[in-house]
């Protein structure tokens, strides 16, 4: 009851004062106005996300978009990560990190405007997967830096030590459903927060896992083989990639 108290005082706390920065366990850029979200190393250097897809978060449109960076693994402690998030809300837009997006819990990183004085707040949550339920968290964010135009919110952020499996595993792993979506704020409260889009399980840790992979069609096998001289041989190479989706039946620790 303790801890439930004082994680909820916590959470009061960074929305009714944002410009004090919220509590012990985030911490803010000294340049928190210098934010850019674009698509710049989407596939190459960052994996992303968006709904709609191939969207412009650079546009004035309702782009829904995030990307991350994830720094060198540090097992059994696990890997950091750099995001960024985008999107057009009067309340909020949140990100969700979910090792099961059907069951469990979801880590969702809220950014979002105080729209009576136009002003950024920050916020950890925990989602229940099942029955979409919020709950205050105190996970630790850093280099948090955050931007309103408008209903438009961008910011950037930090999570250290990321591990999809037990901390003390001796093998960190970064592979996770993303969730993204907005919601309202009413008043001093969180509103719920709506689903736009769930992708299927990526390893963040890699910009390429969410970049579709196209095999090399039948008939261009078959045209190169009919081609071959008589008497040569011919080594055809399949281009084609499949992906095995991964499930984990044991609790990921943020």
């Amino acid at each position: 009851m303790e801890r439930g108290a004082i994680l909820l005082v916590a959470a009061v706390v960074v929305f009714v004062a944002p410009v004090v920065r919220g509590t012990s366990h985030l911490s803010f850029a000294n340049d928190t106005q210098q934010v850019n979200v674009t698509r710049a190393g989407c596939g190459v250097t960052a994996l992303c996300v968006d709904q709609p897809g191939a969207c412009d978060p650079a546009g004035n449109g309702t782009c829904l978009f995030a990307s991350v960076v994830a720094g060198p693994p540090a097992a059994p402690n696990g890997t950091d990560l750099y995001f960024k998030l985008r999107g057009t809300s009067k309340g909020y837009v949140a990100l969700g990190l979910a090792v099961n997006a059907t069951e469990g819990t979801s880590e969702l990183f809220l950014c979002g405007q105080n729209s009576s004085h136009g002003t950024f707040f920050f916020r950890t949550m925990q989602r229940n997967n099942t029955n979409a339920a919020l709950t205050p968290a105190e996970r630790r964010v850093t280099q948090i830096r955050g931007l309103v135009r408008g209903d438009v919110i961008e910011c950037e952020f930090n999570v250290p030590g990321v591990n999809a499996t037990d901390t003390r595993s001796s093998h960190a792993t970064t592979t996770f459903s993303i969730l993204l979506g907005t919601g309202p704020l009413n008043g001093s409260t969180l509103g719920p927060f709506n689903v736009s889009l769930i992708s299927g399980p990526l390893n963040v840790a890699d910009p390429s896992s969410n970049v579709p992979t196209t095999p090399s069609p039948a008939t261009n096998a078959t045209a190169t083989a009919t081609a071959t001289p008589s008497g040569a041989s011919s080594v055809l190479l399949s281009h084609g990639e499949q992906h095995t989706a991964i499930s984990y039946s044991s609790p990921w620790m943020l």
